[in-house]
């Protein structure tokens, strides 16, 4: 069950980070964000950034095996730097249509 835990809250933690890191970059697409400046750009982002931290803190401490997790710190670190990869792919192909995935990335 732990392990159905930890990768679910890591997948959840990086759809934040992804919103957070990548999300403003549409909001000049939507009416309300167009006269927003650099620091409330950076303050949502922060709030969104929040839900990150959330979700990341508990996936660490439920799947570390120190705390009676699955996981070495290595495995969890590989772990949701793969799960970062896959939420930003998914994202950059909904949200970015512009960009093409390939090999050479």
């Amino acid at each position: 069950m732990r392990v159905l835990i930890t990768l679910s809250f890591l997948l959840i933690s990086n759809t934040f980070m992804t919103l957070a890191w990548y999300g403003h970059l549409k909001f000049k697409d939507m009416e309300w964000s167009k006269s927003l400046g650099l620091m409330s750009i950076i303050a949502i982002s922060w709030g969104i950034a929040l839900f990150e931290y959330i979700f990341q803190v508990p996936a660490n401490k439920y799947g570390f095996k120190d705390n009676g997790g699955p996981f070495s710190l290595m495995q969890l670190k590989v772990t949701q730097e793969a799960i970062s990869i896959i939420v930003f792919l998914v994202f950059s192909i909904l949200f970015f249509k512009t960009e093409k995935i390939a090999w050479n990335h």
